[in-house]
């Protein structure tokens, strides 16, 4: 790809120099990276246990001949395709306390993208005083009221993006715009923290 020629040498090297870590591959952790690559990001290490099926085309930067396949392998297959050059970690694996701080121990900066609550509470306790940078999100279900996902910081390491309150369930189905929404909130404050921005 060739360099963004808007961004100064000095910022196409931060962003091409870190390596951000990311804690799920599936709606907000496999847009997230392809909005991260797209920026300029060339080191990601992507953990997910899960395979692709038919159920996450509505809202996954997955396609439709990658079900089956392993989530952290199509993903990185797609990334590739938008920058051959793009150095991606995929890690087959469930994360656990001793596994988070052990895969990610040369990121600076962890995505939590996970849906399940207590998974998104073991990333922050394995993380948090660890010297990373975290940004998690919690409440993005639905559709509409897109001024309601927003970016709160939650402390020095951890900014936090979403509405804080719609979660998943019994028609509250996660919808492709808003999921998207975050994740290129995600993305954006990574890059931000990268550049030495305020997020």
């Amino acid at each position: 790809m060739a360099a963004n020629t808007y961004l100064t040498s000095e910022e196409r090297t931060l962003l091409e120099s870190a390596r951000v870590g990311i804690a799920g591959a599936g709606g907000l952790g496999s847009n997230c990276a392809m909005h991260l690559v797209r920026a300029g990001v060339k080191h990601l290490t992507v953990v997910d246990f899960d395979v692709v099926n038919e159920s996450n085309l509505n809202r996954q930067f997955f396609f439709r001949d990658q079900i089956g396949q392993k989530k952290v392998e199509a993903l990185k297959e797609n990334l590739l395709r938008i920058e051959p050059d793009v150095d991606i970690k995929a890690v087959d694996l469930r994360l656990d306390t001793a596994s988070t701080r052990s895969v990610f121990a040369d990121c600076a900066i962890v995505v939590e993208a996970f849906d399940v609550v207590d998974a998104k509470a073991m990333i922050l306790a394995a993380l948090v005083g660890s010297g990373k940078k975290l940004v998690t999100a919690s409440g993005l279900a639905g559709w509409g009221r897109s001024n309601a996902i927003r970016l709160r910081r939650m402390g020095p390491d951890i900014v936090a993006i979403g509405d804080g309150e719609t979660s998943v369930g019994k028609g509250v189905a996660p919808v492709s715009p808003r999921v998207g929404i975050a994740a290129a909130m995600q993305a954006n404050a990574v890059v931000s923290l990268l550049l030495g921005c305020e997020p």
